[in-house]
């Protein structure tokens, strides 16, 4: 070996030896990272490789395709949500909605370009991910369902859906602009809940 071969040799670093489980969650997190960067069709499994610091074949090891790759980010994501916003039944039912929704808009605070992308870019009309999405509005609305009286629930499932609808976009509005405290939004949601069940919840 020559000199200069040796150098170049000495001067490239080692690839990092990872267990499977790291090398997912690696990739996983550099996916996470471009697809917040910039919209989901023009992130390619080039572009995640580089970034890596991997080839392209050991990506396709873990994720056959761009779109695997999205889709487990957005179960990732929609699990998160559900586990983040989850109250106990053991709370009066206003407290219930209105803690569950401070931490809704947490979330979305904190993953604000991935929640605001997901819901307004094309690739949410893809079935599998819309699949997901909508798993979690019925989680959401089942959730509200279980806080309304049941005596006043009748086709209360048709309005909680419109309401659950309602709450996903005036969050994104409010994640783009933030012209409203978080609180006034809060408070605005429970009001809008109560008019479309025209009810009066427990401990209002």
């Amino acid at each position: 070996m020559t000199r200069r071969s040796s150098e170049v040799a000495t001067s490239r670093a080692p690839r990092e030896r990872m267990t499977i489980e790291e090398r997912r969650e690696q990739l996983l997190r550099v996916g996470r990272g471009l697809f917040l960067e910039r919209p989901y069709d023009q992130v390619s499994m080039d572009d995640v490789a580089q970034r890596a610091g991997v080839s392209k074949a050991l990506i396709f090891h873990y994720f056959t395709t761009k779109r695997d790759l999205y889709l487990e980010l957005v179960r990732r994501a929609a699990k998160e949500l559900v586990e983040a916003t989850f109250v106990g039944e053991d709370r009066p039912p206003l407290e219930r909605l209105t803690t569950g929704l401070e931490r809704y808009l947490d979330f979305v605070e904190q993953n604000e370009r991935a929640y605001v992308a997901l819901l307004t870019s094309g690739v949410g009309a893809d079935p599998e991910v819309l699949g997901v999405v909508e798993s979690v509005r019925k989680t959401f609305a089942d959730r509200i369902l279980a806080s309304i009286p049941p005596s006043e629930t009748s086709h209360a499932d048709i309005a909680v859906r419109g309401y659950v609808g309602f709450v996903e976009h005036a969050s994104i509005a409010w994640a783009q602009n933030k012209k409203m405290p978080k609180a006034e939004l809060i408070e605005l949601s429970i009001k809008a809940l109560i008019a479309v069940l025209g009810l009066q919840l427990p401990g209002r």
